[in-house]
């Protein structure tokens, strides 16, 4: 017996649970740059940094809205079942959690895109410089 195999895997019912709750919570980079390519049906935040790091190079169509600054006053801005994905710079920062928590406090419907900045790079998928959140134009 392995050491993977040493506990056994769940059974399926119990897989099924978890991996649809996970799923429900989290997308990944490859599916968000999919979505972006077709017109995406959510919104998505670039919640780390400061202005001038947004401006050096964000993920296309992203707003930047830094986590510390997700409010019932500036989600306002958005109906409320706007689904909000939200990135950070990667496996190493936990500013999309924070993002995800407070916007799920304010009763707002959230993933968290895993990866991160680190993972949209990983990935090769193109990123849009300057103050604006542009368009995602499909590398060839």
């Amino acid at each position: 017996m392995s050491l993977v195999t040493e506990i056994a895997p769940a059974p399926a019912h119990i897989a099924i649970e978890h991996f649809s709750r996970l799923l429900s919570l989290e997308t990944d980079c490859s599916d968000v740059a999919q979505a972006l390519k077709e017109g995406a049906d959510f919104v998505l935040l670039h919640v780390i940094g400061t202005s001038a790091a947004y401006e050096r190079g964000h993920v296309p169509t992203a707003i930047h809205l830094n986590h510390r600054e997700i409010s019932t006053e500036r989600m306002a801005e958005w109906p409320v079942d706007t689904v909000f994905v939200v990135y950070c710079a990667g496996p190493h920062c936990n500013g999309a959690d924070q993002a995800a928590l407070k916007l799920a406090r304010l009763g707002r419907p959230v993933k968290i895109m895993i990866g991160g900045i680190t993972g949209w790079a990983d990935e090769e998928l193109p990123f849009a410089t300057g103050p604006e959140a542009g368009q995602f134009q499909q590398v060839a």
